[in-house]
């Protein structure tokens, strides 16, 4: 029998009065991924994210967590929620912020205090345990935050834009202990704009605009699918106008067998170095171009396939949209 997914919504709407935040939303999330949720502010992210923990009844749809329909106000126990403005108590030290949300979900004593341990262990903050939350830096409440998401052991962590506002070393910080928990077995949903945090840490990856879901998979094979033809860059030892120029008589002139460049210039951040671009990706072609360069005498030192990164591909559709 095939695993149900750990969260899928089937249709997922979301209005308010006549405005569609959510437009019959289809996401598919795999148990045990890091799916990365990408959109501009006001794409539906937060609406999504807060719709899965149960904290807004969709106008139409359905959501399964882990193959179980989600009930109006049922989806708490199963998910782990950290929102991108999140309120701490400022008068309560850090081990009692824990314990206090323990309680809440009904933990008993000897268990709350495992459970707070365990969780400070896990985010790195022991040696603070004893500090008042307002004292943390912005980085370590982010963590405590997720700590506290944690209280309940849920299997589905929803993050909504857990690297903003963190310094870089936050950020690698935050990143190590995503994959941390994912080995542990969570599914973490985690939305954000900065895209190149993203294709570091995801597994996959679906991008959002004005609450309709364009693309959705595995990052390779989204980023495959959205770019559409290749990117190539060459290095040459010597001989670079040369090489420019035979590959601009190929794209004035098509040759059977080798790919029809669409754009040739140089990179901007290697004067001995051409970056080639082509409608198709037919490997076989690129292997004939390689062969067509090398017997034409060019000594090339490196011939490689560069793929755009996740901000310049959501860019471009975007504005093709």
């Amino acid at each position: 029998m095939e695993q149900a997914y750990a969260i899928e919504t089937i249709n997922l709407t979301r209005r308010y009065g006549r405005m569609v935040a959510l437009d019959q939303l289809n996401l598919q999330v795999e148990r045990g991924s890091i799916y990365g949720f990408i959109g501009p502010n006001g794409a539906g992210k937060t609406t999504t994210l807060r719709l899965l923990a149960g904290l807004l009844e969709p106008s139409s749809g359905e959501i399964r967590m882990l193959g179980q329909k989600l009930q109006p106000g049922g989806g708490q126990r199963m998910v782990g929620y950290m929102p991108d403005f999140f309120g701490v108590y400022d008068d309560l030290r850090v081990w009692e912020y824990l314990d206090f949300f323990a309680r809440c979900y009904g933990l008993e004593a000897q268990q709350r205090k495992r459970t707070v341990d365990e969780l400070l262990s896990l985010v790195d903050l022991s040696h603070k345990r004893d500090a008042y939350v307002q004292q943390l830096s912005r980085g370590m409440q982010q963590r405590l935050c997720l700590a506290h998401a944690l209280v309940h052991n849920p299997p589905v962590l929803l993050l909504d834009e857990p690297a903003s506002g963190l310094d870089p070393r936050a950020r690698v910080e935050l990143r190590e202990l995503l994959r941390t928990l994912r080995e542990m077995g969570k599914t973490i949903l985690l939305s954000s704009h900065i895209l190149s945090e993203l294709a570091e840490i995801c597994t996959e990856i679906g991008i959002i605009e004005s609450g309709t879901l364009i693309v959705s998979g595995p990052v390779d094979t989204v980023r495959r699918q959205l770019q559409g033809g290749a990117r190539l860059r060459i290095r040459l030892l010597r001989e670079l106008e040369r090489a420019q120029e035979l590959l601009q008589q190929l794209a004035a002139h098509p040759t059977d067998g080798l790919p029809h460049p669409q754009l040739v210039r140089p990179d901007y951040s290697d004067s001995q170095a051409l970056i080639v671009e082509f409608d198709s990706s037919d490997e076989e072609q690129q292997a004939a171009l390689l062969s067509h360069l090398i017997a034409a005498g060019l000594v090339i030192s490196e011939f490689r396939p560069q793929a755009e990164n996740l901000e310049e591909l959501f860019l471009r559709l975007t504005a093709e949209g």
